[in-house]
C-alpha cells in the first residue's frame, strides 16, 4: 500500500466514521418527526433475508401487520427464522430458499413467485455479500457480482414483467457507503481474475452499479406508480461484516449500528414514500444525499444504459 493509498483511506474514514456509527444515527434521530410503521394488508419480499438487515426488515414488517416472503440462500438459517418468529408470537411469513449468486436459481425464484400470483407491495433489495478471495460459481461467474447485483436486476425485471410489481408498489435497494469510492465501471462488475480480484474493490463497484441502476428504475418504471429507493444503512455490526471486515470490526465495534439502526430507513422510505428530486441519489438517516462524495467519481464512460445493457447480456448468456 503506498502512500496515496494510505492518504485516501485516512481522509474516508475522517470524513465518515462518526457519520456512518451510531453516534451519527443517534444525533440525527433527536431531530426526526415520529414513526410508526404500518404495513397492514401488504406483501413483503425481502431478499437475505435470514440474517443481518434483512432479517431485521422482516421482523418490523411482520410486526407492523405485513405478510413477509423472505428469500436466503441458507435452509438451516431461515429455519431458525421461522422458529424465532413463530417464538415472538408473530405470524404471516414465508421461506424460499434461493442462492442469489446463481442466475438459475433466481430464475427458480422467480418462477415460484410468478406460480403464486402474490402482489409485491414491497421489494427489499437487501442480498448482498463481501468475499474476501476470489469464488467462481457453478455458472462462471464472480459470486458476490451475482449476489451484490445482477440478482437484483434478474428479480426485480421479472417481477415488474410478471406483473407482481405494479402501480403502488415500493422497491428498496440497499447500497453502500463503500460506493461512494468509485465511479461506474462496467468491466469491474465481474472480475473473474485472481490477478485483478480485491473482495472490497469489488463491493464497491458493485454497490455504485446498484444506485446507478435505482435511477435507471425510476426513469424506467416511475410512470407505472412505482417507487423506487436507494439506501445505504451506514457502518452496521452485522455477520458479513464480522466475517470479512475483521479488523475494521475490533477497532469501530463500540460504535457500530445495529441492525435497527441499519434497517431504519429501508423501513422508513418503505413506509412513507417520500418525493425525490430527479437526480442520481442515495438515501441516508432519512434524507437525500449526494450519490458521488468525490468529484472523481463523476467520471465514467459507463451510462446507466451500458449498465443495464452489461447486466442483460450476462443474464442471456445463461450459465457459462
Amino acid at each position: 500500500m503506498n502512500l496515496q493509498q494510505l492518504k485516501k483511506i485516512a481522509a474516508f474514514y475522517g470524513r465518515f466514521t462518526l457519520s456512518f456509527t451510531q453516534v451519527g444515527y443517534l444525533a440525527r434521530r433527536v431531530f426526526w418527526p415520529s414513526f410508526t410503521p404500518s404495513f397492514s394488508g401488504q406483501h413483503w419480499l425481502v431478499t437475505g433475508g435470514s440474517g443481518g438487515l434483512g432479517r431485521e426488515m422482516v421482523m418490523t414488517a411482520l410486526r407492523a401487520g405485513a405478510t413477509v416472503t423472505a428469500a436466503a440462500r441458507s435452509a438451516d438459517k431461515l429455519r431458525a427464522l421461522e422458529a424465532d418468529v413463530k417464538a415472538a408470537g408473530l405470524s404471516g411469513l414465508d421461506t424460499e430458499c434461493c442462492d442469489f449468486t446463481l442466475t438459475a436459481d433466481t430464475q427458480r425464484l422467480v418462477e415460484r413467485l410468478l406460480a403464486k400470483g402474490r402482489r409485491i407491495d414491497a421489494l427489499m433489495n437487501n442480498v448482498g455479500v463481501l468475499n474476501d478471495d476470489l469464488t467462481i460459481t457453478a455458472e462462471g461467474r464472480e459470486a458476490s457480482f451475482g449476489s451484490n447485483i445482477l440478482s437484483h436486476y434478474q428479480l426485480t425485471e421479472a417481477l415488474v414483467a410478471g406483473g407482481l410489481l405494479g402501480r403502488g408498489s415500493v422497491v428498496v435497494n440497499v447500497t453502500s457507503g463503500g460506493g461512494y469510492n468509485v465511479p461506474l465501471m462496467t468491466s469491474m462488475l465481474n472480475v473473474t481474475d485472481p490477478a485483478r480480484y480485491n473482495g472490497t474493490v469489488a463491493y464497491g463497484f458493485h454497490k455504485r452499479g446498484q444506485m446507478v441502476l435505482n435511477q435507471h428504475w425510476r426513469d424506467t418504471y416511475g410512470a407505472r406508480g412505482i417507487d423506487f429507493y436507494v439506501m445505504h444503512p451506514g457502518w452496521s455490526d452485522t455477520a458479513g461484516v464480522k466475517r470479512s471486515l475483521p479488523r475494521f470490526r475490533k477497532i469501530l465495534r463500540p460504535i457500530l449500528r445495529d441492525e435497527r439502526s441499519g434497517a431504519d430507513t429501508a423501513i422508513w422510505l418503505a413506509g412513507t414514500r417520500p418525493k425525490q428530486p430527479e437526480q442520481e441519489l442515495v438515501w441516508f438517516d432519512r434524507k437525500v444525499r449526494s450519490a458521488h462524495a468525490y468529484e472523481r467519481t463523476r467520471t465514467t464512460k459507463d451510462t446507466p444504459a451500458t449498465l443495464v445493457a452489461f447486466l442483460q447480456r450476462e443474464l442471456d448468456k445463461g450459465p457459462r
